[in-house]
């Protein structure tokens, strides 16, 4: 993560950009780095603008709209053992260094990718800091707080006409053994529990509609191996 630096111009305009997200591309070159920049600020770009011209199309604009945080996500798919991988690093790099924003990056075991390794390695690797995230755990009091917390946040996003507030909170827990504290599952379980609601006309989401609800394989694997653990120790699931 970068140190957060002064905008390179005040705003004269209503119109800001405060936050930006993009994900790195399979594959991903410079130019393609820089296109997934300005097809999430809407920027229409000619076909045959070169790399150079991209790039300084959207840090100018970037600039002007005052972008204070850029967040670049899928970082494992950055190749560095190829030409276009390693590439691809020094545009992050680059846009780092034109854009007055904090930078933060998030992959997949972003260390076994090569990313902090050789010159181009030391030199990303010098502008910012790891930190390690796992699923959220619900053993201590202070651990399941974090996770009701965030299930709050994500009921008050709902906007479902019959939807009782409070109903995700209550099956916190429930949430969490379904899940496994993962934010990405959690997120899918709810989703299509709130879609499923709009498509059957119920307009709320209770315990019986998130039953119905498949889940990634991961997490699926995960309740699979709980529930032989608890018919070993013959524990009832969290109801």
């Amino acid at each position: 993560m970068t140190p957060t630096r002064t905008p390179c111009r005040r705003h004269t305009k209503p119109d800001s950009l405060p936050v930006v997200y993009v994900t790195v591309p399979p594959a991903a070159t410079p130019k393609m780095l820089a296109i997934e920049f300005a097809r999430f600020i809407g920027l229409p770009l000619p076909s045959r603008y070169s790399q150079v011209e991209v790039t300084n199309k959207v840090c100018d604009l970037l600039c002007t709209l005052g972008c204070r945080l850029v967040l670049i996500d899928e970082l494992h798919n950055l190749d560095i053992g190829t030409r276009s991988g390693a590439e691809a690093s020094d545009q992050i790099k680059y846009l780092s260094e034109r854009i007055p924003a904090t930078f933060v990056l998030a992959g997949v075991d972003v260390e076994g990718t090569g990313l902090f390794a050789g010159r181009r390695g030391g030199q990303i690797a010098s502008r910012y800091t790891l930190i390690p995230t796992s699923p959220f755990r619900h053993k201590a009091e202070e651990q399941r707080n974090s996770w009701r917390s965030l299930v709050a946040t994500l009921e008050e996003s709902l906007r479902l006409h019959a939807h009782r507030p409070g109903t995700l909170l209550k099956l916190s827990a429930y949430l969490h053994d379904r899940t496994d504290g993962m934010i990405g599952s959690l997120s899918h379980l709810v989703r299509e529990a709130a879609l499923d609601s709009i498509l059957d006309g119920s307009e709320k989401i209770t315990k019986a509609s998130l039953e119905r609800v498949d889940l990634d394989e991961s997490a699926e694997q995960q309740n699979l191996a709980r529930a032989r653990r608890r018919r070993a120790r013959g524990e009832k699931r969290i109801a």
